[in-house]
């Protein structure tokens, strides 16, 4: 498991991006999770949380129990219509040094979630508040966005979406991602000296019928 309190891959994972990682190993949520603000991004390692389906108690218990430097990943069940978080949240987990939150479901207080600039992907923005009552579980895996997250898997969120990269996996996704990228970087290269994409990818032509 990855202690979130110790120097980690982080920066560089939030530097490869979202999409090189998911083109190199590692699980993509569904794209209904989308950032709230522009700009949004995080790189961080998991701390799951289940709700029991309209009610956030089991959100307020992780704040106060994960560890700094985890993001909060959030399975509500089949009732996505609610405010599961808003600046009063947001400003809790601050203070508790959490990166953010990734959940299947409603956050509200968006422009306040902005101003903090805390990143937040969820799937909608929902006015009607939770319950803060019923049970739920933190810490245990957690299935979100379509991926089962266990605590200490890697997030990695921006604009291009969300994916996760299972702990043990660590290595051998960022090593994929990380010659993926000097892959593209002498793409970038060499197209800016004319070559062009059908060449550099051995892309067949024949399907295609120019008149």
């Amino acid at each position: 498991m990855t202690d979130p309190s110790t120097p980690g891959p982080g920066p560089e994972l939030a530097a490869l991006g979202a999409a090189t990682l998911g083109e190199s190993g590692a699980a993509t949520m569904a794209p209904r999770l989308r950032p709230i603000w522009p700009g949004a991004a995080l790189s961080a390692p998991a701390y799951p949380v289940r709700c029991t389906p309209g009610d956030n108690l089991a959100i307020h218990v992780a704040v106060a129990r994960a560890p700094a430097g985890s993001v909060l990943v959030v399975d509500v069940g089949a009732t996505a219509q609610r405010g599961y978080w808003g600046e009063v949240l947001t400003t809790g987990a601050e203070s508790r040094g959490l990166a953010g939150l990734v959940i299947d479901g409603g956050v509200r207080d968006t422009a306040a979630l902005e101003a903090h600039r805390f990143a937040v992907f969820a799937v909608t923005v929902s006015l009607p508040g939770a319950t803060k009552e019923r049970p739920g579980t933190v810490g245990a895996p957690a299935r979100v966005g379509g991926v089962t997250v266990a605590r200490g898997d890697w997030v990695v969120a921006d604009g291009d979406g969300v994916v996760v990269i299972p702990a043990a996996s660590l290595g051998d996704v960022l090593g994929r991602g990380r010659a993926r990228a000097d892959k593209e970087a002498g793409f970038f290269a060499a197209l800016r000296d004319g070559a062009t994409t059908l060449e550099l990818l051995d892309l067949d032509t024949g399907p295609v019928v120019e008149s």
